[in-house]
C-alpha cells in the first residue's frame, strides 16, 4: 500500500515537541500529494551516496557516486571519492555497473570530487564536479565525457566560492535532452551561507542546509556548455514578467527561496506528462530526511509546495536522507508514476529506489 508523504519541517520547542515551521511556497495547484511505496524498496551499492542519474542517448542511465565502491562493491571494497556507473533495464528490474572507478569497473578512476548534477546532450556526458576532500565548496567545474563515462576531462575554468555559486545541478529533460523546453541547458547552484572550508554549525557532518536558503540559475546553448563566455544567470523579471538573464554573476538574482534553509545539494528534472518541473532538497538539517518537493511550470518558478516532510520514510527507513532525484526515464506517461533515487547516511549511505505516485488535485 502506498503511503503519502506530506509532512511539515518542525523545529523543538522547549518542551521538546515539534513546532511545525510553514514551507515556503503554497500547496502545488496541480499535485496534491507524492506518495510511496516502500514495499518496492531497492537497496544496492553500500557505502556509496549521492547519485544523480540522467538518461542518456543509448537508453541507460548514467550517475555518479562518492566516497565507495559503487556497485558490487562497499564503503571500502572498490572505494574512490569518485565513481560513474549505468544502469540498465526498468524501474522494476534493472542492474548497475561500474563504468569509471570501483570496484571492478570497466575503466579506472581518472580524478576524485563529488557530483550532485549529471546530464546527457547529443552523446555526451556532462558532469558537474567540486572538489574533494574539503573545502567541498572552494569551486565547481564541468568534467565531459564522449565515451559514455570511459574517459573524462575537465573544463579549463571553474565557479568560485566568491562568486556565491556551489554544488550545482543539471535540469534533466527526457532521453539524451529530449523534450527540452528551448536550445538553452540550465543548471542550479546554491548560494552558500558557510565554506569554503567545513560547516561551522553541525561539526558531526561538516556539512549543513545554508539558511537562510537561496538557489541561482544559470543557462547556456546546449552547443556551448564547455564555454564558460557563453552563460547567462537569471537577473529577475522584466516589465513585461519575462525572465531577464546577465552574464554577470554578480547579477543573478534567486529563483528559489526558502528561510528554513536549502540543502547542499539538490535536483531538478521536468516531468512532461504534469508538465512540472521538479525541485528536491533538504531544509533545516542535513542527513535527516527532510525532504522538501516543490513543483514549478517554468525554470525560474513560480513554485509551490508538493511535500515539506520533516522525518521522509520513518517506519520504512531511517530518517537520515539527504539527497532525492527523480530519473526521467523511470516516469509513466502520463507523469504519475515514478521511481525515486535516493541516499543518506548509515544504512541509507548507499544506491536506493522506491516507486512512487502523484496524487493530482
Amino acid at each position: 500500500m502506498l503511503s503519502a508523504v506530506l509532512v511539515c519541517c518542525g523545529r523543538i520547542s522547549e518542551a521538546g515537541a515539534a513546532v511545525p515551521s510553514a514551507p515556503p511556497y503554497p500547496p502545488s495547484p496541480v499535485i496534491a500529494r507524492a506518495e510511496f511505496d516502500f514495499a518496492t524498496h531497492r537497496r544496492l551499492a553500500p557505502g556509496s551516496d549521492n547519485w544523480p542519474t540522467t538518461w542518456a542517448d543509448d537508453n541507460r542511465l548514467y550517475s555518479a557516486w562518492g566516497d565507495g565502491g559503487g556497485f558490487g562493491g562497499t564503503n571500502s571494497k572498490g572505494r574512490v571519492l569518485l565513481g560513474i556507473a549505468r544502469v540498465d533495464g526498468d524501474a522494476q528490474a534493472y542492474r548497475g555497473k561500474n563504468v569509471w572507478g570501483g570496484f571492478e569497473p570497466e575503466h579506472p578512476a581518472q580524478f576524485g570530487g563529488k557530483s550532485y548534477g549529471i546530464l546527457s546532450v547529443g552523446g555526451t556526458l556532462y558532469l558537474w564536479l567540486a572538489p574533494q576532500p574539503n573545502p567541498h565548496l572552494e569551486n565547481c567545474r564541468i568534467a565531459y565525457s564522449s565515451d559514455h563515462g570511459a574517459t573524462w576531462q575537465l573544463a579549463d575554468w571553474q565557479f568560485d566560492f566568491a562568486d556565491a555559486l556551489t554544488i550545482p545541478t543539471f535540469l534533466n529533460f527526457g532521453r539524451d535532452y529530449a523534450g527540452a523546453r528551448d536550445r538553452y541547458v540550465y543548471s542550479y547552484y546554491i548560494h552558500p551561507t558557510w565554506g569554503p572550508g567545513r560547516a561551522t554549525k553541525t561539526a558531526a557532518h561538516t556539512f549543513d542546509v545554508h539558511q537562510p536558503g537561496r538557489v541561482y540559475l544559470s543557462r547556456v546553448p546546449k552547443d556551448a556548455i564547455l564555454q564558460r563566455q557563453h552563460y547567462e544567470f537569471f537577473a529577475g523579471f522584466g516589465p513585461d514578467r519575462h525572465p531577464t538573464w546577465s552574464a554577470d554573476a554578480g547579477a543573478k538574482r534567486p529563483v528559489f527561496a526558502d528561510a528554513n534553509g536549502v540543502g547542499w545539494n539538490l535536483s531538478v528534472s521536468y516531468n512532461p506528462g504534469l508538465r512540472r518541473y521538479l525541485l528536491a532538497t533538504e531544509h533545516a538539517e542535513t542527513h535527516a530526511g527532510k525532504f522538501g518537493l516543490f513543483d514549478a511550470p517554468e525554470p525560474w518558478g513560480p513554485w509551490t509546495t508538493v511535500a515539506y516532510d520533516n522525518n521522509w520514510g520513518a517506519g520504512h527507513i531511517e530518517a537520515t536522507t539527504f539527497y532525492w532525484n527523480f530519473p526521467t526515464k523511470w516516469l509513466s506517461p502520463d507523469g504519475t508514476r515514478f521511481t525515486l533515487v535516493f541516499t543518506g547516511k548509515n544504512t541509507n549511505d548507499s544506491w536506493n529506489t522506491v516507486a512512487g505516485r502523484f496524487v493530482l488535485r
